[in-house]
């Protein structure tokens, strides 16, 4: 149960109080003056004081300044107690530090609201400060993993439906995202106004990654495939994370270049494969990115197809048909089954 320490010199209120209090469920500690108030608070740390203001010794404002003091005792919210009634001075005792101010005579429901009030507010601060000290612990992160693991902890999360933009081109980069579930496509149009997507992205990838040391407008657009969800966090923290620790910045600079390598090599794969090898390297792609096994269906419109493949819709189409003929996939409606997934791979 909650320890409360009362600091009153008036024996009769006093123990009027502390009945109420002990009824109230209440472990009560008491002091007749200031001077054995402080003693009290130092050696038997309440969670929470009520004191008086007029009193021997050391008076309440006295009292509450000694406590400030302390490491030990600054924090127990503290409740002044008096006939005080003027404005001044109770601008006194908040200015020194106090959490309420009640006057007597007090009403018995008065007293006991106030005592619920600020152990609430005491236990929230003190939850707080227990958060911000774990995320600052857990700030030290020393591999890849335990970065995820702060994306994934830490990061604002945001849902996006199926075909929802998460970022456009030109938009200025202020996040970096991990992604939690779903796929994300990052896109551009060339210079005939045809869209074509430059990456695709699965759950655990890192996305939009532009530039660490500023903020820069993101080269390209990206849109959700599938319902998917992020986990964002601000550049300028990821910066600061980073750079506690050269070796997660290593691991996610051969991450990044890995994606670079798979960037660039879709861009050669659109350039120079023939219109079959593209459409059939793209639905393995597809099915991979969306971890499908061989026989499950993929449920991809023609258009994102034919966009990731860099060739036009109509031809995508007649390549699809081709396909089917030759055993090759199964199409019902927008979904394609790989039916020949070594034929597939061997496509030319």
């Amino acid at each position: 149960m909650p320890k409360i320490l009362l600091i009153e010199d008036d024996t009769a209120l006093r123990e009027n109080t502390e009945e109420i209090l002990e009824l109230s469920d209440y472990e009560v500690s008491t002091a007749p003056n200031g001077r054995i108030g402080i003693e009290k608070a130092k050696s038997e740390l309440p969670d929470i004081i009520i004191c008086d203001i007029m009193m021997p010794e050391v008076d309440g404002y006295g009292v509450l300044e000694a406590l400030s003091l302390e490491e030990s005792t600054k924090y127990i919210p503290f409740i002044f107690l008096s006939a005080k009634t003027e404005h001044k001075e109770i601008r006194k005792g908040m200015d020194l530090g106090a959490d309420d101010y009640l006057t007597k005579p007090y009403e018995e429901e008065e007293l006991l609201s106030a005592l619920e009030s600020r152990l609430a507010k005491a236990s929230i601060l003190q939850e707080m400060y227990a958060k911000k000290e774990e995320k600052e612990e857990s700030e030290d992160v020393r591999n890849l993993n335990e970065l995820k693991n702060f994306f994934d902890d830490y990061g604002t999360v945001s849902t996006f439906e199926k075909g929802e933009a998460i970022y456009r081109k030109g938009q200025y980069a202020t996040m970096v995202f991990l992604i939690l579930k779903g796929v994300v496509k990052t896109h551009r149009m060339d210079d005939s106004g045809k869209e074509l997507i430059t990456h695709l992205y699965k759950a655990d990838d890192f996305l939009g990654f532009t530039s660490l040391m500023e903020s820069v407008p993101y080269p390209e657009a990206a849109t959700a495939v599938e319902d998917t969800e992020l986990a964002g966090v601000a550049i300028t923290e990821l910066r600061e994370l980073l750079g506690k620790n050269k070796n997660v910045s290593l691991e996610l600079m051969n991450v990044l270049t890995e994606s670079l390598a798979e960037v660039q090599e879709q861009m050669l794969h659109m350039a120079y494969s023939s219109v079959r090898r593209k459409t059939a390297q793209t639905i393995l792609q597809f099915a991979e990115v969306l971890n499908r096994k061989p026989d499950d269906a993929i449920k991809i419109s023609r258009y994102d197809l034919a966009s990731v493949a860099g060739i036009a819709t109509e031809s995508l189409i007649r390549t699809l048909s081709n396909f089917k003929k030759k055993g090759l996939i199964e199409i019902e409606g927008r979904n394609i089954r790989i039916l020949d997934l070594e034929g597939l791979q061997d496509v030319t």
